[in-house]
């Protein structure tokens, strides 16, 4: 039986993705670098920004990469007025609610960027818990982040399903044990599929989507 829907934050519950492209952008022209979209998927998404600095700018201190990714995710936040939620999220949190499932955030994204992106949602109180990657101390593709899901809301890997939009997002949740959803807003599907979803979707309101929510 179904117990718990445990969502990714960016690219999986809003298009997050075409505003942190944007930041990126701007953080990493001086160092030489055109993300476009082949590059964001390549070596951005689904990533912690200050792994993604490091490993661009190898040469940088600890403390420069730290104040890079900080102002990236500053302007990321400036940016995010305009987001809205995916077709049919609302109505899946409202379906599962009413079944008495658990409700989760997990993500790798940092504390005030979630609040940010949850507030302009109107999803500030959708998700109990929020796991951080920060907070468990590893991120994703590690599977920690969603054992601590699961061990917060008292359900096992099978009575879950996760919902994510990364190859790194999938590794996680799959190492988890935890069937997933691959939601097709940034990567191409074949990239989804290598990791182990059971289901690829573009948004919420897929009908094999909710077939396989009542089946489980």
């Amino acid at each position: 039986m179904l117990k718990a829907l445990l969502f990714d934050l960016d690219g999986t519950i809003s298009d997050t993705n075409s505003v942190h492209r944007l930041a990126w952008v701007e953080m990493l022209e001086p160092y030489g670098y055109d993300v476009d979209w082949d590059f964001y998927r390549e070596n951005i998404t689904g990533r912690i920004a200050t792994d993604v600095v490091a490993d661009l700018s190898p040469d940088l201190s600890p403390e420069e990469v730290q104040e890079i990714a900080e102002a990236k995710e500053a302007n990321f936040r400036e940016r995010a007025g305009t987001l809205k939620p995916f077709p049919g999220l609302l109505e899946l949190i409202e379906t599962g609610r009413k079944k008495g499932m658990g409700i989760s955030l997990v993500t790798n994204a940092p504390k005030e960027n979630v609040f940010t992106v949850l507030r302009v949602l109107g999803l500030e109180d959708a998700f109990e818990p929020v796991i951080l990657a920060e907070e468990v101390g590893v991120g994703k593709p590690d599977p920690a982040p969603y054992n601590a899901a699961l061990k917060a809301l008292g359900v096992s890997a099978g009575e879950a399903v996760a919902f994510e939009d990364s190859p790194s997002g999938i590794a996680s949740s799959v190492a988890a044990g935890i069937p997933t959803v691959g939601i097709a807003s940034t990567q191409e599907s074949e990239e989804l599929e290598e990791p182990g979803v059971e289901l690829i979707v573009r948004d919420f309101t897929d009908r094999k989507l909710i077939a396989l929510i009542k089946g489980h």
